[in-house]
């Protein structure tokens, strides 16, 4: 296996709230209330739709709002990877990525690990460059039962969601995530920050028309059937485990000029990457960074503004001084 190139799970397609428009010149994602499936070829239209979009919003009436999904790992932490990361826009490469405790950044003298003090107090953060980065891997129909299609999102609501729920199910199925029958629905709610424009983020729920116990019923149906037929959930997760730890980043130079396109639109082009990982990050910090700076500069050595600007000031005292000779 190449050392440094994570092995992530086969992808059929993308599944998106959104899609990037042209306005003047510039690609900028726009927010959609209902999903789209596509597949991973793209035309200069965008991203060409994968037949289950067809087929599965054929039957919702034209608003594709509820994905029938199973996982592919027990592991939540396998389903859904989350972090904080930082891409360079000019380069479409990722600099840092951090849980807020520990993170791995590329610097002058390689990749590092290193405290990950979270966006709100890393000097790396600053614009925006920073944030909360997810990704989730369903299995939609049965054609392919390793390959999955992949939903991205910087949204700390469908983050916080889809972890609550994986824990949650992992839990009241006895570790069987892997064989529920759910489903990705999307939501909607209003806050005083969206001043009362809706906000959609993405859910995972009991599949419509199960209950809590047929949905449980049928996970473990599904577990015995496996054992009898020899399927390994276990090793299975324990190989994507091992396949993502084998890289750094997860996300490839290709994905991830997508990924920055897409969900760091606003991004400085060139953040801080060099910038000193303990940079003062507090008011008295920054003073008295400056004055250690200014006693360190050579007294005598003035630049040609502050010579300007000194010449100017003595005349005004030059005219005050003659006035009252």
């Amino acid at each position: 296996m190449l050392k440094g190139l994570a092995i992530t799970p086969p992808i059929l397609g993308r599944i998106t709230i959104g899609k990037l428009v042209d306005n003047n010149g510039k690609r900028l994602p726009q927010k959609d209330d209902q999903f789209t499936i596509t597949s991973q070829l793209q035309t200069k239209e965008g991203w060409i739709r994968h037949p289950l979009d067809e087929q599965l919003r054929s039957e919702q009436e034209g608003k594709l709002r509820q994905i029938p999904i199973r996982l592919l790992f027990n592991d939540p932490d396998l389903n859904l990877r989350a972090e904080y990361a930082l891409f360079d826009r000019q380069t479409a490469r990722p600099l840092c990525v951090g849980d807020g405790g520990q993170c791995k950044r590329r610097t002058r003298e390689g990749m590092e690990t290193l405290p990950c003090p979270a966006p709100d107090a890393c000097p790396l953060a600053q614009g925006g460059a920073c944030k909360p980065y997810g990704r989730l891997n369903v299995l939609i129909g049965d054609d392919d039962p390793l390959g999955s299609f992949i939903f991205r999102t910087t949204g700390f609501n469908s983050i916080r969601t889809l972890a609550a729920r994986l824990a949650y199910f992992k839990a009241i199925s006895g570790n069987r995530l892997a064989c529920m029958p759910l489903e990705l629905r999307l939501r909607g709610k209003s806050t005083r920050q969206s001043r009362g424009t809706p906000i959609f983020y993405v859910d995972i729920t009991l599949r419509e028309g199960w209950t809590l116990e047929e949905t449980l019923a049928e996970a473990q149906r599904l577990d015995e059937w496996h054992q009898q037929t020899g399927f390994d959930q276990k090793a299975l997760d324990r190989a994507a485990k091992a396949g993502f730890a084998n890289g750094a980043f997860e996300d490839s130079a290709d994905e991830s000029a997508d990924v920055v396109e897409e969900f760091y639109p606003d991004a400085p082009e060139h953040p801080p990457s060099q910038q000193d990982a303990h940079a003062p990050v507090t008011l008295a910090d920054k003073l008295q960074a400056k004055s250690q700076q200014q006693g360190k500069a050579d007294p005598e050595a003035t630049t040609e503004d502050e010579a300007s600007s000194s010449s100017s000031d003595s005349k005004p005292t030059t005219q005050r001084q003659a006035k009252r000779a």
